[in-house]
């Protein structure tokens, strides 16, 4: 239950590119080798800023389920899903939501963020508040300990950490719990058991976040507790209870450096992309007609590679041979910008050919992407009933 374990999730609102695949798919076939992962289909999530759309998001959730598997996720390495597949994300997110302060949701920073960039929507909706504690549920209802994101989403993973935090706290404390937990110290063996009892001390006293570390370590690799042991030691670790939910981490991952075709990063809401499945004529098009240094009006004025959106993605493309051959013959006007761009066009096209072939196999074979997603959501419904059975304990509703 505490080995590594990574999720992940995407929002369906049409077809991916190569933003998403250079920001997020990269680095999910990367993690799938690394670690037990997770990544699903956030269609919840879509329904929080397209609520009066919501026959869009059936096939985008389809199509971008190929894509992920055209790109290289492995669904025999990771679980791939879909949230309102399973109904536990939702009971625990209505749990949590009982315990959840109204403040800690009005403060995190996208929530009037997304506000303000998106007036032409009226999220002043329950959903659209509630959607960082969706979130929560999500990670929590896998405690999984692992959850990629960049700089801008840490508040999240820090969100979820506060509410893990907070229903352990309130949640943890079983009848009998500090004898229990001092006779599961006992089972570590006098000389752990000391050290466990020494780093606890330092970690609550002084907030020694290595002693911390060092003694999850030792409860990590200790073979004789049982798990309900084993989870309470977290937690008495902590100075909380039982530790019911894990505290993700967030597992931050390098920005994408995929620039878009006017230099702006690649965003379907700036109208500068390329689809994983776009076709060559219209990649060769869009590429050969994309913005060059403004200083080159003729073919003979010389240019400055840094002011043109090309150089961004030969920077992503090419090798030091081709970008010293372009930069020569740009500011040396050696070569027109047609002839630049072509490396690139190749480069583009040779990239999205494997990934095309695949996706074209998935889109002849629906069953098998069907049986893929029915797999994926057994197997995370299996884990999520898992954690569900413990918080109702917890919570005392545990009826039947």
């Amino acid at each position: 239950m505490y080995s590594d374990r990574v999720l992940s999730g995407m929002r369906p609102t049409g077809s991916l590119h190569l933003g998403h695949y250079h920001g997020v798919l990269k680095n999910w076939i990367r993690l799938q080798h690394e670690y037990e992962c997770l990544f699903f289909v956030a269609d919840w999530h879509a329904l929080t800023t397209h609520y009066d759309n919501p026959l869009a998001i059936e096939d985008a959730t389809r199509q971008m389920v190929i894509d992920w598997l055209a790109a290289g996720v492995d669904p025999a390495k990771s679980t791939l899903f879909i949230q309102s597949s399973v109904i536990e994300h939702a009971e625990l997110h209505l749990l949590l939501s009982m315990m959840t302060p109204l403040g800690w949701l009005e403060r995190v920073p996208t929530y009037k963020d997304q506000q303000e960039k998106l007036t032409e929507k009226d999220l002043s909706t329950y959903g659209f508040l509630g959607y960082p504690l969706l979130q929560s549920a999500d990670i929590l209802i896998y405690r999984a300990n692992q959850v990629p994101v960049g700089e801008d989403q840490v508040p999240h993973i820090e969100f979820a950490r506060e509410i893990a935090r907070r229903f352990n706290h309130l949640y943890g404390k079983e009848p009998g719990y500090e004898e229990k937990a001092q006779a599961a110290v006992k089972k570590l063996g006098g000389k752990k058991a000391k050290l466990y009892g020494e780093l606890r001390t330092r970690f609550q006293q002084e907030g020694d976040e290595e002693a911390l570390e060092s003694a999850r370590a030792i409860l990590a690799e200790a073979q004789n507790l049982s798990l309900g042991d084993r989870e309470r030691l977290y937690g008495y670790l902590e100075g909380g209870g039982k530790m019911i939910l894990t505290e993700p981490r967030a597992l931050l991952t390098a920005a994408s450096r995929m620039p878009g075709l006017d230099g702006q990063k690649m965003s379907k809401s700036y109208n500068n992309t390329i689809a994983l499945r776009e076709d060559a004529e219209s990649v060769t098009r869009k590429i050969r007609t994309m913005p060059t240094d403004p200083a080159r009006v003729r073919r003979t004025d010389p240019g400055d590679p840094d002011k043109c959106p090309v150089w961004q993605l030969h920077e992503v493309y090419s090798g030091d041979d081709v970008k010293g051959w372009v930069r020569q013959g740009c500011v040396s006007a050696g070569i027109g910008c047609i002839e630049c761009k072509q490396p690139v066009i190749d480069a583009v096209l040779a990239e999205l050919a494997p990934i095309q072939e695949r996706a074209r196999a998935y889109t002849e074979e629906p069953d098998t992407v069907r049986n893929i997603i029915a797999d994926g959501c057994e197997k995370a419904r299996d884990l999520a009933r898992e954690t569900m059975r413990d918080v109702r304990e917890a919570m005392g509703l545990n009826h039947g």
